[in-house]
């Protein structure tokens, strides 16, 4: 029994987007830029390695900043006017991110940082012997 085909809707891409949540993670070797509605569907996406970057290049400032220009640059269209930012991981990328943001003319409600913090959780693996 093979299962019918999924209908796509057309209008999927062209939906009113008021208000969503611009989620950055910046690692030390990427920086990845997810806007998602309220209630967490992604509407769009962007990584410094997605705009071209490769390599070390991706981890710089400016890798990020292309990435949230990219990842904005959908939702305009879209009409989003407020956005939240969730700001994820101590990678360089953080701050720029969080400028191309504010550039974009959209109204941010609040910005919140979401990195886990360990209250002293793992233990470390064993110093290495050479």
């Amino acid at each position: 029994m093979q299962k019918p085909a999924k209908k796509i809707n057309p209008r999927r891409g062209r939906r009113r987007l008021p208000k969503g949540v611009i989620h950055i993670r910046a690692s030390f070797n990427n920086t990845i830029v997810t806007v998602t509605d309220v209630r967490g569907q992604v509407v769009s996406w962007s990584s410094a390695g997605a705009c071209g970057f490769k390599g070390t290049k991706k981890s710089t400032p400016f890798a990020a900043q292309a990435a949230a220009e990219n990842a904005i640059r959908a939702l305009i269209d879209q009409g989003m006017k407020q956005a939240e930012v969730m700001i994820d991981g101590p990678g360089p990328g953080r701050d720029t991110a969080l400028r191309a943001i504010r550039r974009s003319g959209t109204i941010l409600t609040f910005v919140r940082d979401v990195t886990p913090m360990p209250h002293n959780g793992c233990r470390p693996p064993k110093k290495r012997r050479l």
